[in-house]
């Protein structure tokens, strides 16, 4: 069984290149009759930020279409369609050079062409962001068109897919003009030593600094908590550009209880080293770093969105949802553990005793059961 993953990049520390890695590493050492490749196009010579297995082999097309990324968009249009003519005809190449039994999207510009190639291999799609959110910045007029014409040329896209995988039911379910669907959730990376005692006055929450993660909105139920509890510290493990959460912060007079920490490999250490995470995202793929606290045993407070949390946490046992975007009460849940010791803890027990579903060891399961029945094999884990 030959398997081909294609992304744009590897060198990105986000959630998408994680999980890419971790299951090509993970079919690719454990499984002897897999072979395992990672098709990249803009990868220009940096080095993988998470560790690829060296029995994966990675293949880079080396056509940057989007980077340089503050290319002004007049240019990036004129150098389009060489770019993507260029990248189609390499990536065709490397599917014939290569001759995967499997090649896997994750629903780039290769959709574009990828199910109408007669190269042997079945075709899957998986979707790691939610449909109703796919371009958020589009939602008046022009934009607004645009954006329901791209959600119309997708999805005719992926019903030609020989499978399309979503990580949730909710989402799943957002997309009923496709019928080619199995919902296979992310596998958690981390396989912690350790477990968090939940003793330490100490909240996490990790992500990008982007609007999507609401850490605006997290900072402002801080500043709530933090009028009850001023022993207790807030910490945001992330990066990027573009929002004033330390402005925020500052304004809020927060900045010795709430701390914008830049993002680690050695996250599970930190996890551990807190006893409430919290998930303030406005719209998730599935929410993965959810998962991760709570395999190390920490209960989580998440907004309600969509989707994934409500498929992660069961409700007063490993943790809290909460209304999407209603700061008040986000609050009042993280005031609710901090205040409750037995109740942290339990939870915190409880999520990690209810995160194993989504070892990978149960997800190879599911994974391998469709990569057999898209190749007529009926092996079995």
């Amino acid at each position: 069984m030959k398997i081909l993953y294609y992304l744009p990049s590897l060198y990105p520390a986000g959630g998408l290149e994680r999980i890419i890695i971790f299951k090509a590493n993970y079919f690719a050492d454990n499984f002897p009759d897999y072979e395992v490749i990672v098709l990249t196009s803009e990868q220009r010579n940096k080095p993988t930020f998470f560790p690829l297995s060296d029995k994966v082999k990675h293949i880079d097309l080396d056509v940057c279409i989007d980077y340089p990324f503050d290319q002004p968009l007049v240019l990036k249009l004129l150098r389009f369609p060489f770019l993507y003519y260029k990248f189609k005809k390499r990536f065709i190449q490397t599917l014939h050079d290569e001759k995967p039994d499997i090649v896997i999207s994750t629903v780039r510009r290769e959709i574009n062409f990828l199910a109408e190639l007669d190269d042997g291999s079945a075709k899957l799609a998986e979707l790691h962001v939610t449909k109703e959110f796919y371009h958020p910045n589009f939602s008046i007029g022009i934009s607004n068109w645009l954006q329901q014409w791209k959600d119309r040329l997708r999805t005719s896209k992926l019903k030609k897919m020989d499978g399309v995988v979503f990580l949730t039911q909710q989402e799943k379910m957002l997309w009923p003009e496709l019928h080619n669907l199995r919902v296979i959730p992310n596998p958690v990376v981390l396989e912690p030593r350790l477990s968090s005692s939940c003793e330490a006055k100490q909240v996490i929450a990790v992500g990008r600094y982007v609007p999507q993660k609401g850490f605006d909105l997290l900072i402002e139920a801080w500043a709530i908590v933090n009028a009850r509890h001023k022993d207790w510290i807030l910490k945001i493990f992330g990066e990027g550009e573009g929002l004033n959460l330390k402005e925020q912060i500052d304004s809020l007079s927060l900045t010795s209880c709430c701390i914008l920490e830049p993002t680690t490999i050695a996250i599970e250490e930190k996890y551990c080293e807190s006893s409430i995470f919290v998930l303030s995202s406005r719209y998730e793929g599935f929410g993965m770093v959810l998962v991760e606290a709570m395999t190390c045993g920490v209960p989580g407070v998440a907004f309600n969105c969509p989707s994934g949390p409500s498929e992660i946490i069961e409700e007063g046992v490993d943790g809290f949802l909460v209304e999407n975007g209603n700061v008040a009460q986000l609050a009042d849940r993280i005031c609710q553990l901090i205040e409750n010791d037995t109740m942290r803890k339990e939870m915190g027990a409880n999520a990690k005793i209810n995160s194993e579903r989504f070892n990978m060891r149960n997800i190879a399961i599911l994974w391998k059961d469709l990569f057999d029945s898209c190749t007529g094999k009926a092996n079995k884990v």
